[in-house]
């Protein structure tokens, strides 16, 4: 279980989060949603120890660094380094070795070609797997869906399913509720720096109306 207890991030005199107290468990999986700046990508930085906060996040089962799958919003590769060679790298860096990669490439990337030649949404898929081939405990997917063919998008879903099923905890940002809905158990909404509301799978749809209404009906209505 993680909880997170009076969480606050500032960048100089921008506060993005402002105290916020959550938990997440294992065997659950989690949406964070709210407008770009909302302050998502903060938030799992922070969990995942990239940056420095106020606040407490405590881990029950040792450090969270050592057990945590972090995919990026736009994962980052060396130039000069093919999918082979980086999901090899990945592992060591758990000590985990893979016999036969090749059988592991559920997505069918060209592994012997360079990464940095990928597109983006194959770099995403490259990255996926590498964090699927840790072994690891916990989650956290920064739009996973992004930039992703709808194929992908299905099996990106299948995947998340699993990892509940085996009892890991997943945390995912996205802003396509039919893939939340599909998929979360939970689904908080990111606001202004502050959880705003929490809602289960009945209540998705109530926050997708708010957030529609708020955010886009108010713009269209100003612009026309």
């Amino acid at each position: 279980m993680i909880q997170i207890e009076n969480l606050s991030k500032s960048y100089g005199d921008h506060q993005v989060l402002k105290g916020i107290n959550l938990s997440f468990e294992s065997g659950m999986v989690y949406g964070i949603v709210g407008e770009n700046g909302a302050g998502k990508t903060t938030l799992f930085k922070c969990i995942s120890k990239m940056e420095d906060y106020s606040g407490e996040i405590k881990f029950n089962n040792g450090l969270i660094k050592d057990q945590l799958g972090y995919l990026l919003t736009h994962p980052y590769f060396l130039s000069k380094i093919t999918g082979r060679e980086y999901l090899t790298l990945m592992c060591n860096a758990r000590k985990i070795k893979i016999e036969n990669l090749t059988s592991k490439n559920i997505f069918d990337l060209p592994l012997d070609k360079f990464a940095g030649s990928y597109s983006t949404g194959m770099k995403k898929k490259l990255a996926i797997s590498a964090i699927l081939l840790q072994k690891n405990e916990i989650f956290i997917l920064d739009e996973p869906f992004n930039g992703v063919d709808v194929h992908s998008n299905m099996l990106i879903e299948e995947i998340i399913l699993k990892l509940k099923e085996r009892g890991k905890m997943v945390i995912i940002s996205s802003h396509i509720f039919s893939t939340l809905e599909n998929t979360c158990d939970y689904i908080y909404l990111l606001k202004d720096g502050l959880i705003q509301r929490k809602a289960n799978k009945g209540q998705f749809t109530e926050i997708e109306e708010e957030m529609r209404n708020v955010s886009i009906g108010s713009k269209l209505d100003a612009f026309f």
